[in-house]
């Protein structure tokens, strides 16, 4: 049986198409720096609007090469970040006593441990 089955390309495996006669679209090159300096070049489609952040291939959060560095959102006001959100609502000694409450339940067995 299977000296007579056929034998032929995996789907999906190569294109049977040809790269002849075909316009790309155009293109242009976004810079981003990394805090730890390094550059990364992206393509992107003419027109086409590049992020304001990039991750770098460190793991940290790499800005275009030339913005100012502005944490301001389209407004005018400054980004605000989970931790001042949290800050408006409760002081430091509030958020320390729960914290001590929720490790001293965790700690008593309260809440399983994840492993």
């Amino acid at each position: 049986m299977a000296e007579r089955s056929l034998r032929g390309m995996s789907i999906g495996a190569k294109s049977l198409e040809s790269d002849d006669n075909v316009d790309f679209a155009d293109r242009s090159e976004v810079v981003y720096v990394c805090p730890e300096g390094h550059r990364t070049i992206l393509p992107f489609a003419e027109g086409a609007e590049a992020p304001a952040e990039w991750e770098c291939r460190c793991g940290r959060i790499a800005k275009l090469e030339n913005s100012d560095g502005n944490d301001l959102d389209e407004a005018g006001k400054p980004v605000r970040t989970h931790w001042d959100m949290l800050k408006e609502r409760r002081s430091e000694e509030e958020l320390k006593e729960l914290l001590d409450k929720r490790l001293k339940m965790h700690r008593d067995g309260w809440f399983p441990d994840y492993e």
